[in-house]
């Protein structure tokens, strides 16, 4: 009788303790209710009208899959743009060449109480008609101020007046680890809100060099676009503009343009309609450790100088390839996309101080900053690969270039890659490349080239710099035994 009352009381014990430790983790985790019901009037559901060809077979979201459950899904809740469904696309879903309009959907913020409002370049771009729906169901046909590609960021103004207007966060101070919630229409859902934490802060991503993206695991989908990434106090630290997913849907991999990057711009775009950015005239990559080991660098801090635009700013003010900037302005440049940041955020004209190291030695130079062409990456291609070569060291068979490859190169010596095997193509470097340079050294020719590796001892790692197209890159290669 004694041990059933003590399992009794031991039960009882327990049952209260777990009920009270999970009350307990209730309290520690956030409550969105009240940022829901506070800033989602802030919000709102873009519509794009774009004239397009019939047989696109255009979907309402880019990059999403052709699965017949889900666009089944899509026209259940009248989402439009789904081939075949009535009044959207190609009404017949049948195609015949004729035009017809194209729906696709975004997502997008208030700023400004008098219809100014944020959202992703690539939601609006190309737009004939772009129809903007408030959460108390109003539509409003929208103007495009100005368009920023390279950050992803757009501003649009609706006719209107009194609208409830986001709140304006700070970005840099965020947590790896913080709560944040997401707010738009994925897959033309209304005022859908997602919620997670900050995965990491400053992250590059390829071909992004001018944003330092935040990443979360909120869940965000095509038709989030655009729309805000709110911290717990209701304010908006990003715009959410990508996702990484190998399905066309949220994989927790989510990454929100700072809302900081996307007010610099939006102010530009309504002073102007554009955006003035710095400029310098190279192809940087990042110092990786067998980069900085070839270069008899300690560390991999800085951004590695892949080649110079010849006639630009960098060029005139001394700027070589294989040159490391570790200073720029008075910033530090830890990693590559540190640079393009840093410049860009330069007005025009302005001298700038730039400490680089050269073959070791810290050196300090004053290049004047120009404005950032319309097409900056205007370098003529290179020809095609010439007849085959016997093989180096590294696997390489190299060929002289002729004068009119010369001319395409900007004057440039290098060699022209006719195969590669062995080191060089487990590197990478491939067919068709062009090599314009070896550690710190310019090319002069496949007999001094050859001449070069031959003289590095096994195990050791060489930078060859490598032209592709209009791209430079430092490509590490490591010689084999």
């Amino acid at each position: 009788m004694l041990k059933s009352w003590i399992s009794a009381i031991s039960f009882a014990f327990v049952f209260v303790f777990t009920s009270f430790s999970q009350i307990a983790i209730a309290k520690d985790l956030p409550d969105f209710t009240e940022l829901a019901e506070k800033h989602g009037a802030e919000v709102v559901n873009i519509s794009v009208t774009q004239v397009l060809q019939a047989g696109n077979n255009a979907m309402p979201f880019p990059g999403m899959p052709d699965d017949p459950d889900l666009q089944d899904f899509l026209k259940r809740f009248g989402i439009p743009g789904v081939p075949g469904q009535p009044g959207q696309g190609d009404p017949n879903g049948q195609g015949g060449g004729q035009e017809y309009k194209s729906q696709s959907l975004g997502s997008g913020f208030i700023i400004a109480s008098d219809g100014y409002i944020l959202t992703n370049a690539h939601v609006v771009n190309d737009a004939d008609e772009v129809l903007v729906k408030l959460f108390d169901k109003r539509e409003f046909k929208a103007k495009i101020i100005g368009v920023d590609k390279r950050t992803d960021v757009a501003l649009i103004k609706i006719d209107a007046t009194n609208l409830p207007k986001a709140t304006i966060g700070d970005p840099t101070a965020l947590k790896v680890g913080e709560w944040v919630a997401a707010i738009g229409s994925p897959f033309g859902l209304e005022n859908t809100m997602t919620a997670g934490i900050v995965s990491a802060k400053g992250r590059a991503l390829p071909q992004e060099n001018y944003v330092p993206f935040i990443q979360t695991d909120a869940a965000i989908n095509p038709g989030n676009s655009g729309g805000p990434l709110y911290n717990l106090r209701g304010e908006v630290v990003g715009i959410n503009s990508q996702i990484y997913s190998r399905s066309g849907g949220s994989m927790g991999l989510s990454f929100s343009i700072p809302i900081d990057v996307a007010i610099d711009v939006s102010n530009q775009l309504k002073a102007s309609g554009k955006i003035t950015r710095g400029w310098l005239g190279v192809a940087i990559q990042e110092l990786t450790k067998e980069l900085a080991d070839s270069f008899g660098m300690k560390n991999t801090n800085g951004a590695l100088i892949a080649g110079v635009e010849k006639g630009g700013p960098a060029d005139k003010g001394g700027l070589e390839a294989g040159d490391v900037i570790i200073k720029f302005d008075g910033k530090a440049i830890m990693t590559s996309s540190d640079l393009p940041r840093a410049v860009g955020a330069t007005k025009p004209g302005k001298v700038a101080a730039v400490e680089i190291l050269r073959k070791g030695a810290v050196k300090n130079l004053n290049i004047g900053v120009s404005e950032m062409p319309n097409d900056p990456n205007d370098a003529a291609p290179v020809s095609k690969p010439a007849p085959k070569a016997e093989a180096n060291k590294i696997g390489l068979a190299l060929k002289e270039l002729t004068p009119q490859q010369k001319k395409k190169l900007n004057g440039k010596n290098g060699l022209l890659v006719a195969e590669s095997t062995g080191a060089a193509a487990q590197a990478g470097i491939r067919r068709g490349d062009v090599i314009l340079g070896l550690n710190n050294s310019e090319i002069q020719s496949v007999e001094a080239f050859n001449k070069q590796i031959n003289a590095v001892p096994a195990g050791k790692t060489v930078a060859v710099l490598v032209q592709r197209g209009d791209n430079t890159l430092y490509v590490p290669i490591k010689v084999a035994k």
